[in-house]
């Protein structure tokens, strides 16, 4: 069995410039003071002149000014009158970090209600950038005594899965030639499409219907069914997806298509405030609630 997948049947911390390894050299240290600076003024108010941050970093004047100028110059700092302040950009990065801490939780309420009307698993997955990989961030397990799970911080390949198909489709260009270009597609079972150029095709069906379906391509048996959810500003970061052994799925498909489209619309919706920013790591939450008894393998 693959990795994170699960068979189961039911019965006062130091600053950044103090933490930092003096083996990482100047960039290390610098990145450190960055850090340092920040924190810094986080606690204060009224704002610091260049001595006081010094002292409190742990770091020369003459260095840590080339430092505090390129972050005015960025616009995490504002600087006038002597004192260093945070800037503008400081506040929107805060901002973007709580919208992603909170979407989980915003969505959860469109989740459960899919769940409750398909009766199957259901997940909310997040595109993490980084790794080049989808996350399964949330999700509410079938209470069918037979159904499919993936525990909460699993990640798949974007090449494969409804969730990872669905949340490559929806890139930019550039970033879906890179990916391709260097991302080896190893089958994952036999109906796993390994050839490019019938991937570029399916990706472009997938953004041109707005759903991505996975038939026992990750996981044999198993069928999965994503669809975006858009940011304010076009882009896609994330996604609903509905999970079920194949038999069941497929004669239930038009109807998970309507209940999937109706959700993904409300929740984008939700996005409409602070867009979703791009994942950087993969968000661990609790493990969605288990009912009934049931084999339970990895989803789509």
């Amino acid at each position: 069995m693959r990795e994170g997948t699960s068979l189961r049947r039911s019965a006062g911390s130091p600053t950044a410039a103090e933490a930092a390894d003096p083996a990482e050299g100047s960039s290390g240290r610098s990145s450190a003071r960055v850090i340092a600076a920040l924190e810094t003024l986080t606690r204060s108010e009224e704002g610091l002149g260049l001595a006081e941050l010094s002292l409190a970093v742990g770091a020369p004047k003459s260095s840590l000014l080339g430092i505090l100028r390129s972050l005015v110059a960025l616009g995490y700092l504002a600087h006038s009158h002597g004192l260093y302040r945070l800037g503008p950009r400081s506040f929107r990065l805060a901002a973007d970090m709580l919208a992603v801490r909170r979407f989980p939780t915003l969505v959860r309420p469109v989740l459960q209600d899919l769940h409750a009307r398909t009766q199957e698993t259901v997940f909310l997955v997040q595109l993490d950038e980084v790794a080049r990989r989808s996350t399964y961030v949330e999700g509410i397990d079938s209470p069918n005594p037979i159904g499919y799970t993936v525990p909460t911080g699993t990640t798949r390949p974007l090449y494969v899965s409804a969730g990872g198909l669905m949340l490559l489709a929806f890139q930019d260009p550039p970033f879906i030639d890179a990916y391709l270009r260097s991302v080896p597609l190893d089958p994952l079972t036999p109906r796993t499409i390994t050839d490019v150029n019938k991937l570029r095709q399916r990706l472009q069906t997938i953004r041109r219907e707005n759903f991505a379906v996975s038939l026992g391509e990750t996981v044999p048996g198993a069928a999965g069914l994503a669809a975006p959810i858009f940011n304010a500003d076009g882009t896609v970061t994330a996604g609903l997806l509905i999970a079920a052994p194949i038999e069941r799925f497929e004669k239930r498909l038009p109807e998970f298509k309507r209940l999937l489209r109706e959700a993904t619309s409300l929740v984008s919706g939700i996005t409409q405030g602070p867009a979703l920013e791009r994942s950087t790591a993969p968000q661990t939450r609790p493990a969605a609630r288990r009912r009934g008894r049931r084999v339970a393998t990895a989803g789509n």
